[in-house]
């Protein structure tokens, strides 16, 4: 009898190669061999036959508890599992708890583990009355990075980090090898542009991009970059809708800096003149949805290397904060957990894109970004077994007809998938079976950098 617990034979897609005709094996949760031909004899075997068998996906931004007693844990990763995401990282904005201490980070975890039916990982952040202070207690307590915002909302729940306070904080955190990610869009700039909008009455769906233009966006980009670059700190743009920040992200890299940039999937998804203009608020997101243009040369900023994440930026407002009238008065961001990962694969095979990019940008990259890639982000002997199963069955796909959503809509509602997550395996346990999430709440674990971390690795 074999000694493998579980062994997937299909086309194996991994950060640098795909293997046709492959297999990946695992045994006590971890892979234990991946190869090529005729499989070994496993207690578990699926012969999965065109089936894309890649790396359960690490989504690098979701803000799981942005609205009190709304999503939480329970939902955000079953979304997750529904949709091949087998870690999520989460944001530090949460409504009654501001993730600035050992002991805010130490609560959080309190509170998630009990929910959670995926891995996840954290973020901190600082109380701007406090400065870079608590950034080590934060590190010892095990966050995976930090954010910081440029634009503010509220002088607590989302507070401005001006530019000296943020020099402070970059250089806190450049000793311990940490990533400093930073929400990209320059304060002042905003409140004038956003002044204008109100001022020439526009309140319907062009009211957004029209308050948020790129100047906004790429004055804070340089702002970020040039502060990594001063205090030795990876910098860490977090969403960036235009081409110009991976292609900046990559001009610091060549330089010899740490400059790093995520694409958010509703970028490379939905544009401003067809999509905006259909779903109004529920495609409201800062930075803004921008022209199909826009799209188009982001994606060929993947192509080129220069875009380094890939995430969802993932919150469910419920319905009725996404529907106002007033472009400029519903709250901002999607859901997007359970297709994140098909969307992606889809618009790559749409343009002749390498499906290497999908393990690259969801898998590895965000596992060495949150150096927690000791265990997770590659099919590769020894790490943990998290697998996601893609299968080219079309589907329409409909956020309120699955299940594993707190809220019925979506912005991709409608879209035709050509292939679907079909299965989930989270450290070799299946955590989706195609219809329904198998996780049980409690399943998924904290995960987090080394105690000792490689500094400047």
């Amino acid at each position: 009898m074999s000694d493998f617990d579980l062994v997937l034979s299909g086309t194996v897609v991994t950060a640098d190669r795909i293997i046709p005709g492959g297999f990946v094996a695992v045994r006590d949760g971890k892979i234990a061999l991946i190869g090529q031909g005729e499989a070994p004899a496993a207690r578990e075997k699926h012969a999965l036959g065109e089936a894309l068998i890649l790396p359960g996906a690490i989504d690098a931004q979701v803000h799981s508890l942005s609205q009190k007693d709304q999503e939480d844990f329970l939902w955000s990763t079953r979304s997750a599992a529904a949709g091949g995401v087998t870690t999520i990282v989460d944001m530090p904005y949460d409504e009654g708890n501001l993730v600035c201490s050992a002991a805010a980070v130490a609560r959080k975890i309190a509170h998630a583990s009990p929910q959670a039916r995926v891995d996840y990982a954290l973020y901190g952040t600082i109380d701007p009355q406090e400065g870079p202070a608590r950034i080590p207690e934060m590190v010892a307590a095990g966050v995976a990075a930090f954010k910081f915002s440029t634009f503010g909302t509220d002088a607590k729940r989302f507070p401005r980090i001006p530019p000296a306070l943020l020099a402070d904080c970059f250089a806190a955190i450049a000793p311990t090898g940490l990533t400093a990610g930073v929400h990209n869009e320059i304060h002042e700039a905003v409140d004038a542009h956003m002044a204008r909008v109100r001022a020439s009455g526009v309140t319907d769906w062009r009211a957004h991009g029209l308050s948020r233009p790129p100047i906004t966006e790429l004055l804070a980009d340089v702002e970020i970059f040039e502060t990594g670059a001063l205090t030795g700190c990876p910098a860490h743009v977090v969403h960036s809708s235009l081409a110009r920040g991976p292609e900046l992200a990559a001009r610091y890299r060549a330089e010899g800096f740490a400059a790093t940039v995520e694409v958010c999937i509703h970028y490379l998804t939905l544009d401003e003149e067809n999509d905006v203009r259909r779903l109004g608020g529920k495609a409201k997101i800062n930075p803004p949805i921008r022209p199909r243009a826009e799209v188009e040369a982001l994606w060929r900023q993947v192509t080129l290397g220069h875009v380094t994440l890939v995430s969802t930026d993932h919150v469910s407002w419920s319905e009725d904060r996404k529907t106002k009238p007033a472009m400029l008065d519903n709250a901002s961001g999607v859901p997007g957990l359970e297709v994140m990962l098909p969307l992606f694969v889809k618009g790559a095979l749409e343009r002749g894109i390498p499906l290497t990019w999908a393990a690259r940008l969801m898998a590895a990259n965000p596992a060495k970004h949150f150096r927690i890639d000791h265990e997770k982000g590659a099919l590769e002997i020894g790490k943990d077994a998290d697998i996601a199963v893609l299968t080219p069955e079309p589907l329409l796909y409909d956020a309120s007809a699955s299940g594993h959503n707190v809220v019925g809509w979506s912005p991709y509602h409608g879209i035709e998938l050509p292939w679907r997550v079909s299965t989930t395996f989270l450290r070799g346990k299946l955590a989706f079976d195609g219809r329904d999430v198998l996780a049980e709440p409690g399943s998924g674990r904290f995960v987090r950098p080394p105690a000792t971390l490689p500094i400047g690795n």
